[in-house]
């Protein structure tokens, strides 16, 4: 439910504000009339109270009911119906009150009634007027919140399904990794449990984060690579470049690794030979950006088919951070296949 101006003490000064010096142009109107001092004042109070109490009461009720667009007539009898009820309690309470101090006061109210009805009806409808204005204001802004808000959980959501997602199937790899590895060569299979630890654990510590420093990610990729290079002995080979800047840039936490996996994926699963995965991290103006190159068989892989599933959700998940479908490129050059990813750093991830 909306909040009520009157509730806020800055409206609420500008509102006593307001008829206080309203009630004193009444006190001089009257006077210019000829109304003595005395009855001028009592007169502008208690006319103005009335006002004032009854605007101050349609205000707080308002935020209770308020009408639609094709209910707007309400607010039309709302205030013409306030502002008989309070021209006639005006009469009830100021022509007895002060017709003993002046005999010809009640002749004056009995001319002045339809004025004080004009003033009184436009005091009340602009009051009721603003009420309604503020309360639709308030009502879009709380729709508007509740909207970006469970925008925001559905986007948190679905970047939080696209980062598991990838865990299971490198988790699975390596555990029939190390199965197969603990008949033959169990020193290997104990190095590559202690390896998956530090990485699972190292895992959950970036979960946490928003975005971390490129050495921080090439640190978790180190782990994965390790454990990687487990699983395929001689045959994986990396060559890691990064220039110094590029260092101190930041990116979503994991987003290397899927890029890196695709790479392995489509570079060695299809060949004996050994495979070199190139990674290259580059400070361009304002931009970090990476590239992770492999080699492929054209006859047995089929890259620009989709470029696997690390590659699509880390382009989905670039979109929901930064809103931009352009941060994720691959190109081909002969067989070797590139991915590139382009990190703005003066924008931050909308998470």
């Amino acid at each position: 439910m909306a909040r009520s101006p009157l509730s806020i003490g800055k409206f609420l000064l500008i509102f006593v504000s307001w008829w206080l010096i309203w009630a004193f142009l009444q006190t001089l109107l009257l006077l210019g009339f000829g109304l003595r001092l005395g009855i001028a004042v009592s007169d502008s109070i208690v006319a103005n109270t009335l006002v004032a109490l009854s605007c101050g009461f349609v205000s707080n009720n308002l935020q209770y009911y308020l009408p639609k667009k094709e209910r707007y007539w309400y607010i039309l009898f709302l205030s013409l119906g306030l502002s008989i009820l309070i021209t006639i309690a005006c009469k009830g309470i100021l022509v007895p009150l002060l017709t003993g101090l002046d005999p010809d006061y009640a002749n004056f109210f009995s001319k002045s009634w339809p004025v004080r009805f004009d003033i009184i009806f436009l005091q009340v409808g602009c009051m009721t007027i603003l009420s309604v204005l503020w309360y639709s204001s308030e009502e879009e802004q709380q729709q508007l919140q509740r909207k970006t808000d469970a925008e925001r959980l559905a986007k948190e959501a679905e970047l939080f399904k696209l980062r598991q997602q990838l865990a299971p199937h490198f988790l699975f790899n390596s555990l029939n990794s190390i199965s197969a590895l603990i008949g033959s060569r169990p020193e290997q299979a104990r190095k590559m449990i202690q390896q998956l630890s530090d990485f699972l654990r190292s895992n959950l510590k970036e979960e946490e984060q928003q975005s971390v420093l490129l050495a921080e990610e090439l640190q978790y990729l180190e782990l994965y690579l390790d454990i990687e290079k487990v699983r395929f002995g001689h045959r994986l080979s990396t060559d890691i470049h990064r220039d110094e800047d590029s260092l101190i840039m930041t990116l979503p936490p994991m987003l290397l690794q899927p890029i890196v996996e695709n790479a392995i994926k489509f570079g060695l699963y299809d060949t004996t030979e050994t495979v070199t995965i190139s990674i290259d991290a580059r400070a361009v103006g304002n931009n970090l950006v990476i590239a992770v190159s492999n080699p492929f068989d054209p006859d047995t892989s089929r890259p620009k088919q989709g470029a696997g599933f690390g590659l699509s959700s880390i382009q989905r998940r670039l979109y929901l951070l930064f809103a931009r479908g352009d941060l994720l490129q691959t190109r081909i050059d002969g067989n070797i296949f590139t991915a590139i990813v382009n990190i703005p750093q003066n924008t931050t991830p909308t998470t």
